[in-house]
């Protein structure tokens, strides 16, 4: 990773930790789900509200590392007006994106999301940044399992 893009992981994490977006729980809920990292006790719960087949309104409550907060803030501006699907595609494009081995693909769709690529580099982070992503997947599932990262 460059200095540059090193720089701009670390101001977005940053910002996204101190002032999280879509913090606390919406009224009616159409789904919610609970995650768990038990590697370094990260905490989240996701909510979300749909509408037509369209996620409405998402936001989160939790505790966790800046990684996992500011994966949980960024998830949830990235996906709320979205149809199902394409949040869905979403969550796959940014799995593959901080999952993936070799070099670094660019993921335009993903926008600001593309920075936390950078979790990539530190392999005990990458749960940390997932954590969110899986609970919101459980939450447009349905599913009412705690997610756990283990």
């Amino acid at each position: 990773m460059s200095f540059d893009l090193r720089e701009l992981y670390q101001e977005v994490i940053l910002d996204h930790n101190k002032r999280p977006r879509n913090r606390g729980k919406i009224e009616n809920p159409t789904g919610q789900a609970e995650g768990h990292n038990p590697l370094c006790g990260d905490n989240v719960t996701v909510y979300i509200h749909t509408s037509d087949g369209k996620v409405e309104s998402i936001s989160f409550e939790g505790n966790g590392c800046a990684i996992s907060t500011a994966s949980a803030s960024m998830m949830t501006e990235a996906v709320k007006g979205k149809t199902l699907k394409e949040a869905e595609n979403v969550f796959r494009e940014f799995q593959q994106m901080v999952t993936a081995t070799g070099e670094v693909e660019e993921h335009p769709d993903l926008g600001d999301l593309e920075v936390l690529a950078g979790v990539r580099e530190y392999p005990v982070r990458i749960k940390c940044a997932t954590l969110p992503w899986h609970t919101l997947h459980a939450a447009m599932q349905g599913d009412q399992n705690k997610v756990s990262t283990e």
